[in-house]
């Protein structure tokens, strides 16, 4: 089984030719109001890949937590384990993307903050040690931890997109995690110098491996991911696609990654079929619904390029 720990939000998108500048208003082209959150996006990437997954979060009392809730039961993702919080708004990001592709996002988290100990609870009553949890950090960081705990007590795979990045990571987070994914973004702010290229990912992924053993993947967007193990690392290069909406990239990477583990693929192949459920979401427009079916991943892994060993000698 795969538990998404995380949050949802409804994504409020606006389309417009480039991204303002500061101060700056712009006129966009087209409004959306979609369903989102990193913790719900990540359960449904998984989902439509073919696996077994179930969602631990909060929505708050409003229609957008009832458009959210709807939106996982059409993606056949459980919604039992998802709180209604009478006490909070449901989350919402406000998403401005360009003609490229890019994106500015602002999450306000409402109901997600509220994510706390009761909640690890719920989710500590069904973890066994097969499962795999995914988790971000649009919930309280504490309640990120104790789930992390928990995880690894009782044997569980931990797999965490720190995003947003923090300035720092709690003292022990690190240690509690098998897998962590960063963007180039995420990876710079966590080690304090530029990420800009394989090299420097390479770097990063490096020093943020002296915290703990742990596996860590950093993701360049069109120039692929960086991987670094305690046996080593790869470079796997991105598929070349026509981007239109990178919002959910990174998302659907960690569901297609997950999925391919709890599988039993090794790391190599489960970072490749990630990489495709990647590609196919920059196809296309928004969160949820930019999330492939396994027959669509699959049609683009048959054009992934092959892995570069690291680090390179000679």
């Amino acid at each position: 089984m795969i538990y998404s720990f995380g949050s949802l939000n409804m994504d409020l998108v606006c389309q417009t030719p480039r991204l303002p500048l500061p101060g700056e208003t712009l006129l966009g082209t087209q409004f959306q109001a979609l369903p989102g959150g990193k913790g719900a996006n990540q359960a449904i990437a998984a989902a439509r890949l073919g696996g077994e997954v179930r969602l631990v979060g909060r929505v708050g009392a409003d229609d957008f937590g009832y458009r959210l809730m709807a939106s996982l039961k059409v993606a056949k993702v459980p919604t039992d384990l998802v709180m209604t919080d009478v006490t909070a708004h449901t989350g919402v990001a406000s998403i401005v993307v360009d003609e490229t592709g890019s994106n500015h996002i602002v999450v306000v988290p409402g109901a997600n903050g509220q994510v706390d100990e009761s909640d690890v609870q719920r989710l500590a009553s069904l973890l066994q040690p097969q499962d795999i949890v995914l988790m971000q950090l649009e919930i309280p960081l504490p309640t990120v931890m104790a789930a992390a705990a928990i995880a690894q007590e009782v044997g569980a795979r931990v797999i965490l997109d720190p995003a947003p990045a923090p300035a720092d990571l709690p003292d022990g987070l690190l240690e509690r995690i098998d897998i962590l994914t960063p963007n180039q973004v995420e990876a710079s702010q966590l080690v304090g110098f530029p990420v800009v290229d394989v090299v420097t990912a390479w770097d990063a992924a490096q020093e943020l491996r002296q915290c703990s053993r742990q596996t860590v993947i950093v993701k360049l967007g069109v120039a692929g991911v960086v991987v670094a193990t305690e046996a080593g690392g790869f470079h796997q290069p991105a598929i070349a696609v026509h981007a239109i909406d990178t919002v959910a990239a990174g998302d659907a990477f960690n569901g297609g990654l997950a999925v391919s583990l709890a599988e039993g693929m090794a790391l190599l192949d489960a970072v490749q079929l990630a990489t495709a459920a990647a590609a196919y979401a920059v196809t296309q427009r928004g969160a949820q619904d930019a999330m492939p079916e396994r027959s669509q991943a699959n049609t683009l892994l048959s054009a992934i390029p092959s892995a570069v060993r690291l680090p390179l000698t000679g």
